[in-house]
């Protein structure tokens, strides 16, 4: 029995790092045969490095993938924090028309911490790929889910809202993927020099009367602030995990270029894991480079009960 029970389990670990062969197929979403076939391909040849890569336990070969630097060097930051591998053999995704391009989303990952043993079915994940209208490869960004995705499109039908929404949607994604690449640059400068930033903790106070009560307690800094904080836990963190659900995105009723999106967040770092309430402030005035004026986390429970929405950070919280 002992002798079965040890095969089974050789099997089992086998299978978790077999490589997967993989390919990708546009369902629909765009006319243009070429164009198609030339996504399809490019797809198709950056799963099957990441594949390789990780089978090989070595570093992504870009060459292999004919991507731009920008998005090499993204996927290198992304890869050295929680290299990763897509089990799919067969993806099909419909394409989305956007702005300045297209996009494939819902390509299904499983993260590998560095330090990690095996895969934690926690760990999965879903990438979008962005493309421009040439159909060269122009990011690859950890995304959210397409249920929440398509609640915020579907908000507001209004042309040059449902643009913004789109560019505001990549942004979002590309915010979380930074705190998984560790991209204190970017993070640097998508912050206003002036953005404001409230974190709220729970504290128990104990009475003389024998009772305990709680409160949120919030915590100003500047972005000065923020970020050398936020630098420090980068360096004493191998992993960092950053998940967004629950999102909401509303335009200010009287500045068209600033919007409140308000997510619902999880974050992991090594043992320690928290579950909050994060707003963020954004001034898309400039859509080729937007900034966070305003960032709010808040902890979901208080007492062990949810914390009541009308207590979560909104737009109208703050004078614009």
């Amino acid at each position: 029995m002992k002798r079965i029970l040890l095969s089974l389990s050789f099997i089992v670990c086998h299978l978790s790092f077999s490589v997967a062969h993989v390919s990708f197929t546009i369902s629909d979403g765009i006319d243009n045969s070429a164009l198609k076939s030339k996504m399809e391909n490019s797809v198709t040849r950056i799963l099957n490095e990441v594949n390789e890569a990780q089978a090989a336990s070595r570093s992504l070969n870009f060459s292999a993938m004919g991507v731009n630097t920008r998005v090499q060097q993204s996927m290198a930051m992304l890869w050295e924090n929680t290299p990763f591998v897509c089990t799919d053999e067969d993806i099909v995704e419909h394409c989305i028309t956007t702005g300045t391009g297209y996009q494939v989303r819902n390509i299904p990952l499983m993260m590998k911490p560095t330090g990690e043993r095996d895969f934690n079915e926690d760990e999965y994940q879903e990438a979008v790929i962005s493309f421009d209208k040439q159909g060269e490869v122009e990011s690859f960004y950890l995304s959210i889910s397409m249920n929440l995705y398509m609640n915020v499109i579907k908000s507001n039908l209004e042309l040059t809202d449902l643009r913004r929404r789109q560019l505001i949607l990549d942004y979002v994604e590309q915010f979380r993927t930074a705190y998984n690449q560790k991209d204190i640059n970017f993070l640097n400068q998508v912050f206003s020099d002036d953005a404001l930033i409230i974190t709220g903790k729970v504290i128990t106070t104990r009475h003389a009367e024998g009772f305990t009560s709680q409160k949120i307690q919030y915590n100003k800094q500047s972005k000065e602030q923020y970020i050398r904080n936020l630098r420090g836990i980068f360096q004493r963190n191998s992993y960092i995990k950053v998940t967004f659900d629950e999102i909401e995105v509303m335009r200010h009723p009287v500045n068209a270029n600033f919007y409140g999106v308000t997510l619902k967040q999880g974050w992991t770092s090594g043992r320690y894991h928290d579950d909050g309430y994060l707003f963020l402030l954004w001034d898309f005035t400039n859509e080729n480079a937007p900034q966070v004026h305003v960032r709010t986390w808040q902890p979901d429970k208080i007492g062990g009960k949810a914390l009541p929405k009308d207590e979560v950070f909104s737009l109208s919280d703050f004078d614009i």
